[in-house]
């Protein structure tokens, strides 16, 4: 299920002059899987995690040094949000058993999904919301916020979807929490996070190529925040063929990188000038790498070591892990002489996640 597997990608044009933020709640309730608390939820603001709650620990804890001081500054907000994570805990687990029953489902693994949150943009202030479930890998129920109403895209999931667009004054009360409450709540927390959600990090921009048969990768790594645009141009036009946009991905250091490959198959070499690397990050001026084979680092050619250095090493390596796996072998078989064993029981359950069905209203919280 797409929308809950991951978090939600905000696509931006080029000129990237107003930001989106977003806050999102990931809550996953499961069962039949022993290696995995029951419920556990996530916070994230702009794609970083703020909290965390599972049902193992059973309380809510901070996960970023911005939201230890607001909830130093807010002495019950850690306790009002544990008990309503709480609640969830129990909805969700009874949500699975009444699943079960309109999936005709015994035993096995089961998980229940939902994900909902705000987006904001900070130039227009135009707001967003979104409300979704998922059961097994499958999407359950999702909010319409226009019209005020629940989306059932499978058959066992009607029932609830009537009796939730009944409650009229409920679903008021859906729309004015994602469109005004939840922003309030992002719009704070921004504010104590300032530093380091609202900051700005230059991207390193290299040209990288595996061969020279290879597309040329433009390389922008360490840049933040991730709504980064990454494009080719050709005499200064945005190239859409022969390019491949790769996805944004993070950085252990919670900055982010993205690749973009240009395939110059029928491109000679002398045309290379015409080709520039162009990466555009809010708050920081258009940097352009020109497709220059002096500025490409590639795995081919600029090697210190020879073919036959390389092939020695190998052999010697294979040499040294030869005797390695004699000895241990030997080694092996005298301790086995000494201490036979006994018997041995061993046993894996291969269990499959999935996702959610709700028959309590949802929750919602800050």
């Amino acid at each position: 299920m797409k929308a809950l597997i991951g978090l939600l990608l905000l696509v931006f044009g080029h000129g990237v002059s107003s930001v989106h933020h977003s806050m999102q709640y990931f809550l996953t309730g499961s069962s039949g899987l022993t290696a995995f608390p029951e419920f556990v939820v996530v916070g994230m603001v702009d794609g970083v995690q703020m909290l965390h709650y599972d049902s193992v620990s059973k309380r809510v804890v901070p996960k970023q040094d911005w939201m230890e001081r607001y909830t130093r500054d807010h002495p019950d907000y850690l306790e009002g949000q544990t008990g309503i994570f709480q609640d969830s805990q129990q909805a969700f687990k009874a949500n699975i058993g009444i699943a079960k029953q309109r999936f005709n489902q015994t035993g096995g693994a089961h998980i229940n999904q939902r994900m909902y949150g705000c987006e904001w943009d900070d130039d227009d202030d135009s707001t967003d919301g979104y409300d979704q479930y998922g059961y097994d890998g499958e999407d359950f129920l999702s909010f319409d916020l226009e019209h005020l109403t629940w989306v059932a895209p499978r058959q066992q999931a009607v029932t609830t979807k009537r009796r939730w667009d009944e409650d009229r004054a409920q679903n008021f009360e859906f729309k004015n929490y994602y469109t005004k409450q939840c922003v309030d709540w992002l719009k704070k927390y921004l504010a104590y996070g300032k530093s380091t959600l609202q900051r700005t990090e230059r991207p390193r921009v290299s040209l990288l190529q595996r061969s020279p048969s290879s597309p040329v990768v433009c390389h922008a790594t360490g840049f933040y925040p991730d709504r980064v645009v990454v494009f080719w141009r050709r005499d200064g036009q945005e190239l859409h063929e022969q390019v491949d946009p790769g996805e944004v991905l993070p950085n252990h250091d919670g900055t982010f990188q993205v690749s973009v490959d240009l395939n110059l198959t029928a491109v000679p070499q002398e045309d290379w000038g015409r080709y520039e690397c162009v990466v555009q990050l809010r708050g920081i001026e258009d940097i352009s790498t020109p497709l220059d084979p002096a500025l490409i680092r590639t795995n081919w050619g600029k090697s210190g070591l020879t073919i036959p250095i390389i092939i020695g090493l190998l052999v010697l390596l294979l040499t040294a892990a030869a005797v390695v796996g004699v000895l241990l072998y030997k080694k092996r078989n005298a301790s086995d002489q000494r201490h036979k064993p006994v018997g041995s029981d061993t046993s894996s359950e291969n269990t499959e996640g999935q996702n959610p069905a709700p028959e309590a209203q949802p929750l919602t919280t800050g």
